[in-house]
Parts: structure tokens; sequence; C-alpha cells
């Protein structure tokens, strides 16, 4: 993925000129015309960057009352009853989810295979297996017809992977998960905020509910995540095991004089834990997430009229009660269309436009394909969309000219 510097805040005052980099740009190939459209864009503004420097100034900068309010008001923005984990990382939050629902040796989950490596990766730190799924031909998530298929009663668990924002048919998630005993953990990690029949995701009746503030995300903190449950047990195991298994975190220990050594290790935990830095960032980011999914949304919205007529399918909007996050765009070229996925992607780096591909799928991938003997046709549907994938540029500042370039240039290839 390419990016260039933040873009300012849609609702704050023009900044005084600085330069900004959350990360770096992709190698450019030799000749390759400068990116002046990214794929990505974080949306970050003077309100988020006065909220750092706060913290910068506090002397207080790792785990503590800045990641506490993102966890409390994060936790109320999803509401009903639900507490919220702040973590380093939504797979670090995958982890201490599936560890804290007991998933271990011997035991199975269910992933589908159009996802990043992540949400498999996790299952296989615990000592348990992966089964993978295809996934729907529309939605691109979970095809739960063919998780039946794959059941196995070593299965303990499903992870529903709500892709580039569409979110998964949770009334049927959870009446499968209840068919077959078995744990829900969802990777969230591109749907903030999402909605299925009128809900936001993150507010359902899952074990766990796993969201990513990486600098792509639809709100960021740079790096980081939170594990949303309304289980107790859950939340206070993911606690104590994002931070070594300590049973008290620094800022408990470090606030009062002389309690600082005053703790004890009831398990060997890991280092998961959220600094006081990005959770700054994340409570303005929070305050603002309707906004950048709207903005994102009407990019999407011109991309589906504008591409209207090519042989590619765009990406699905939510149905009746629903809400797209609108995290990406990523469409798939016909068998039928004159250029390849490969011919579009360098066409579009020619004019200085970011694409990527999301997601080769676990099954095309040497770990997960040897591991579990896959063969090229056990996952027809994912196969299919890898093949033509190519994911647009959609961030929540993209300007109706900046999309209108991007079709163009589609055009210009496919039409």
């Amino acid at each position: 993925m390419q990016y260039l510097r933040p873009q300012r805040s849609l609702d704050s005052p023009r900044p005084r000129k600085r330069t900004i980099h959350l990360s770096k740009s992709v190698a450019k190939s030799p000749g390759a015309a400068p990116t002046s459209i990214p794929c990505f864009q974080p949306a970050i503004g003077e309100e988020e960057i006065a909220a750092a420097t706060a913290v910068l100034r506090s002397g207080w900068l790792t785990t503590g009352p800045k990641a506490r309010e993102f966890e409390q008001k994060f936790a109320a923005y999803m509401g009903g009853g639900v507490e919220a984990v702040a973590v380093n990382s939504a797979t670090a939050g995958l982890h201490l989810a599936a560890e804290a629902c007991g998933i271990g040796p011997g035991d199975e989950v269910i992933v589908p295979t159009l996802t990043f490596t992540a949400t498999a990766s996790v299952i296989r730190y615990l000592g348990a297996e992966v089964v993978l799924a295809d996934v729907d031909e529309t939605t691109r998530c979970i095809d739960l017809e063919d998780a039946e298929r794959r059941f196995t009663p070593r299965c303990k668990a499903i992870i529903p992977v709500h892709f580039g924002g569409l979110p998964c048919d949770m009334t049927k998630v959870l009446a499968f998960a209840r068919r077959h005993n078995l744990k829900v953990i969802e990777d969230a990690a591109h749907a903030l905020p999402a909605r299925c029949d009128d809900r936001l995701i993150g507010s359902w009746e899952s074990h766990a509910c796993v969201f990513s503030f990486y600098a792509s995300k639809p709100i960021t903190t740079g790096e980081g995540g939170m594990i949303v449950t309304h289980d107790p047990k859950i939340a206070a195991r993911a606690r104590v095991m994002r931070t070594h298994g300590l049973d008290r975190d620094a800022f408990d220990r470090f606030r009062k004089v002389g309690a600082s050594w005053a703790y004890d290790v009831v398990a060997p935990g890991f280092k998961y834990n959220l600094t006081d830095v990005a959770a700054a960032i994340g409570v303005v980011q929070l305050s603002r997430a309707e906004t950048l999914q709207a903005a994102r949304q009407r990019a999407a919205e011109r991309y589906l009229e504008k591409l209207a007529g090519l042989p590619i399918q765009c990406p699905a909007s939510a149905p009746p009660g629903g809400l797209n996050a609108w995290h990406m765009f990523p469409i798939c070229l016909h068998e039928s269309a004159r250029a390849n996925r490969d011919d579009l992607i360098a066409a579009l780096a020619a004019k200085g436009i970011g694409a990527s591909v999301h997601y080769r799928p676990l099954h095309e991938m040497s770990y997960w394909r040897e591991r579990y003997h896959c063969e090229p046709g056990d996952f027809a549907v994912a196969s299919r969309y890898f093949a033509g994938a190519v994911t647009l540029p959609l961030f929540a500042g993209m300007t109706d000219a900046q999309v209108d370039r991007v079709v163009a240039a589609v055009r210009e290839v496919l039409g």
C-alpha cells in the first residue's frame, strides 16, 4: 500500500505548514509516476496532533489514563453493556480473545480464506488448527454453507471477517455458532462503524469482537486495536494477558507512591498494551468515526455510479438496516475484461494512482496451502475473486475530482 502525508481534519481549520509522515511509501518501480492519489490516506488533523502532544507533555506515555478513557468511550459508543480492552494491534486482540475463549491444542477454528493472515495465525499461536472456508460470491464474507461442509467435531470457534467494511449477516453467524456450540470471535478490523440489522458491529452477542486502528483503518492510532466483549471474564483475562500476565497494569502500580512492587504474575502473558500517545489519537478519531465513514461512503457511491457498465464487480452496499464502513473499495475484473488485474494496477501506477490487492487467499499462501494440503479448486469463489481483485483508492478526504480521475484511468484500460 502507498501513503501520502496525513490529510487535515475535514472539520478543522487549515493548519500551519508542517510535514507529518505516518508510514513509508512502497518503493516505486523504475519510471513510475509519483503517486498523487494514494490507495489509503489517514485523516489526521490538528485535534489529533494536540491530543498526542498533550500526552507527551504529561510525563505518562504508556498505558494509563488516556487508554482508560479510550476504552470507556469505545464501550459507550458500542452500547449494550460491553467492555472494551485496548491493545497494540488487532492481531494482539484476536490472539487474546482466542486465548480467553480457551482455544488450544486439539481445537479447530473456522476462518474464511479471504482475509489477512493474522486472522488465522493467532489460532496457530495457541497450538490449534485452522479450518479454512470459502466466501460468498457477493459479499466476500464467510460462506456459512461451505463452513457447514467443513465443520468437524473438533471445531470450537468461528471467526467471521467483515470484509472491506461490509458486515457479515450476524444473525446467521450466531445461529450457526449456536447450532454447533461454537465461540464467535469477530474480526472487525475493517468494520467501524458498520451496522447489521440496525446494530453496530461490536454490539452483537459474540464472545468477542476485535477492531483495528492500523494506519489505513477506518479510524487510526497508527498501530492499535480494541477487544469488545459482553463477557467480563473474557475482558478480565485479556487485560491480565496483555501485560505479561501481571495482575496490575503499570498505571495502577506507579500512580501511588510505594505500590510499584506489589504485583503478582498469574499467567505467562504477552506485551500487547496500547500506549497513551496512541489512545489520545484514538479518542479524537472515535469522535469522528461517523463523519469519516460518511465521507468514504460519498466517494464509494460516486465510484458505483461512475464505474457502471464496465466488466467488473464492485463491492456490495449494505442491505436495508445495514451500514458498510467502506474501509476499502475492492473490485473484481470479469474474465471477459480486455486487460487483467496486473495490467490495470500497472496502468494506474503509471498515472500516479495507488492500488493494491486485498487479499491473496490464505489457501494460496505457501504455509497454509502446505499445512492443510489445499488444492486450487478447493475454494473456488475466493480464487476467482483473487484472479481479478484490485483495490481502488478510498479514503475520507477523497475528492470528486480524484474519484473521477481514478474512474477515467480504469475506463481507459477496461472500457
